[in-house]
């Protein structure tokens, strides 16, 4: 976004003319008088604290780990001479200096939560693991970002079962993927375990020379490919029979063509259900004035007590906790919460502008924004999560929360009621083994079933029901600023705000205020909630908040403006008033409060259902005349007055029979 600031500009804006830990049980109820004790939050606080300690303490990563299957390489290096194709059973041997090893170590929680452990061989004379999946993966595998490949020690007889591609080298020792045997000398194996098949598996295998010294000959061999920290760890791991295999980022043409199909581009990298690795994670959901959002802000402060942070991820559009309505967003919380949402707004980590403060509109883009925020919370972040979701608890919604239970990792789902009642079925692990959701459905049983991933155990959490009982819940407020359109309005009110000089001083209105001028041919523009044909697009936006968003391709034009014929998912920085749009400089009029050096990123705007206050356009100071934006030459009686509202996703029963 190219951005200037002009001259003071004095007097209103002219307008344009408007033409229109898991647990494995459900625990009993709990009254909401129990929560003035806090034992609930202590509770879930113990678990996560426990879950933690019971984990090595180990420095993190600074940059982000990235599993195999998302690195992008055209021709991948291995980083290592590779002999000729050799037969197996052939084998050859590397010698090398230790380096002097330091304090740091590495972290692998990134790699192995993108391994998907699935199903082990069984034999009487196994070792005691077998599968390498979570903690065990994680002592035994290391990550070199700098060569960008994943070095593991394998025992004899353990198994990796895995999604993805990537090349693979045996370093030391001995392995076999489907029959095959692979040894170190040979060259390096392309493995290819998409979603369409039965996931490769590695499988460790005897060493065919019994006389070796194990580590002596492992460590020159980790020296080419690791740090000294990891390599340090991983020498550790070195017993008789071990077996030590390089895996590298892999991209072919075959795999760049397919995943270059929208339906085809999680193939080789399916979604999937991670394991936190011992991370609270509190699903909370409930009916309309139940009270989900005062309930959130004492579980969090009574969280804070007992760790430094909570993430919280936000899924109610209507009744947003740190951002004006319409948004979905993920946000770090490091300080108490000790008032209502529109005194504590602030810019989250990651937000998406979905533009309604309801959802049913469009449950498709409701819940695959919320998966890709989900996917940009770094994996090897251990703090607690709070999930909020809608009051919406019944039909299309309450499938949601189904889907949502299933795609999140889930350790407790805490349902509020009232009256004794949940107002919808109790969300038990029991439940959701046959219940239906919008996008995912219960396992079928069939005669294959254990030789299907999807198949596996149901994942277990705590399910815990809490029975609100302060005077009034389940109905809406009745007094002066207590309804759910005033809480909206006041946490816009918040972040308007912003504009404000932190100088004592009369407050500015925002005709006032100076602009930034954008043009049209540096930004593109979309309506989100309605159908607006193109000749209307300025009128529409003239007066209007928007979404300031960055949309991964360029946008490009030949002078004119840039008009979105599609929503997109994309990252929203903040928000924007288009106080002015002038035609003949083709330029936006834009008051925000984002910092210019974010501005620069945002190449959208995206014009949503969430309106200014009507206070802000009625009380202009200073202004002569007619109002800017403002007008009352307007009928709601004529018949197709209002804005025309497009529903996807929803099947009415009139079309029931058609289908």
């Amino acid at each position: 976004m190219k951005v200037k600031k002009p001259k003071q500009v004095k007097g209103p804006a002219k307008s344009l003319k408007w033409k229109d830990v898991r647990g494995k049980r459900c625990r009993p109820p709990v009254s909401s008088s129990e929560l003035n004790s806090s034992p609930v939050m202590a509770r879930m606080a113990k678990e996560h604290h426990a879950s933690v300690k019971k984990k090595p303490t180990v420095k993190r990563l600074r940059n982000k780990a990235k599993p195999v299957s998302e690195v992008k390489n055209n021709t991948p290096e291995t980083g290592v001479e590779k002999s000729h194709t050799q037969a197996n059973g052939s084998s050859a041997s590397m010698e090398f200096a230790m380096d002097n090893e330091s304090n740091d170590s590495r972290d692998w929680k990134e790699y192995s939560e993108s391994i998907q452990g699935n199903g082990v061989e069984t034999s009487g004379d196994l070792d005691a693991v077998s599968r390498l999946e979570g903690e065990s993966l994680h002592y035994c595998a290391e990550r070199d970002d700098q060569q960008n490949h994943a070095v593991l020690v394998m025992q004899k007889h353990q198994t990796l079962c895995f999604r993805g591609k990537c090349l693979l080298t045996c370093l030391y020792g001995r392995v076999e993927v489907m029959g095959f045997t692979i040894e170190e000398g040979q060259q390096s194996y392309p493995l290819f375990s998409p979603a369409s098949h039965c996931p490769l598996s590695i499988r460790a295998l005897e060493s065919s020379d019994q006389g070796r010294d194990d580590k002596a000959e492992a460590s020159p061999v980790l020296r080419k490919y690791l740090q000294p920290a990891s390599r340090k760890k991983l020498l550790k791991r070195i017993t008789l029979n071990s077996s030590i295999v390089l895996l590298e980022p892999m991209e072919t043409p075959l795999t760049r063509f397919l995943s270059s199909f929208t339906d085809l581009s999680e193939l080789f990298n399916p979604p999937v259900v991670r394991d936190m690795d011992g991370c609270v994670v509190i699903f909370v959901c409930g009916t309309k004035n139940v009270g989900k959002s005062s309930f959130i802000r004492n579980l969090i402060n009574n969280l804070l007590n007992h760790t430094a942070s909570v993430d919280y991820l936000e899924g109610d559009l209507g009744q947003t906790e740190f951002t004006p309505a319409g948004c979905l967003s993920l946000s770090t919380v490091r300080a108490p919460l000790l008032g209502p949402p529109f005194t504590h707004q602030c810019t989250p980590e990651h937000m998406i502008y979905y533009g309604h403060s309801s959802y049913e509109t469009d449950l498709e883009r409701y819940m695959e924004s919320l998966k890709s925020l989900w996917r940009r919370r770094p994996r090897t972040r251990e703090t607690p999560v709070i999930i909020n979701t809608a009051g919406w608890v019944k039909g299309f919604g309450f499938q949601l929360l189904v889907d949502m239970i299933r795609f999140f990792p889930v350790s407790h789902v805490i349902q509020l009621g009232h009256s004794g009642v949940t107002q919808c079925p109790a969300l038990t692990p029991e439940f959701l083994r046959t219940a239906h959701g919008c996008q995912t459905h219960p396992p079928a049983e069939t005669a294959l079933a254990e030789f299907t991933e999807s198949h596996g155990p149901p994942r277990s959490y705590t399910h815990l029901i809490v029975q609100s009982e302060f005077p009034g819940v389940g109905h809406q407020g009745t007094a002066r600023h207590q309804r759910s359109n005033e809480h909206r309005e006041l946490s816009l009110l918040a972040y308007l705000s912003q504009l404000q000089s932190p100088d004592p001083g009369p407050i500015r209105p925002l005709h006032s205020l100076t602009p930034y001028q954008v043009p049209h041919s540096a930004v593109a523009l979309g309506v989100i909630h309605c159908e607006v044909v193109p000749s209307h697009m300025m009128y529409a936006a003239n007066g209007s908040l928007v979404g300031l968003c960055c949309l991964e391709e360029k946008v490009s034009s030949r002078g004119g403006a840039v008009l979105l014929s599609q929503t997109p998912i994309c990252p929203c920085v903040g928000f924007g008033v288009v106080r002015g749009i002038d035609m003949a400089r083709g330029l936006y009029f834009l008051l925000t409060p984002v910092d210019p050096s974010v501005l620069r990123k945002v190449n959208c705007l995206l014009l949503g259902a969430v309106s200014l206050p009507s206070c802000v356009l009625t009380s202009q100071p200073g202004v002569e005349g007619e109002l800017p934006y403002v007008t009352t030459d307007y009928s709601f009686d004529l018949t197709g007055a209002g804005k025309l509202r497009v529903f996807k996703g929803l099947t009415r029963p009139s079309q029931m029979g058609a289908q």
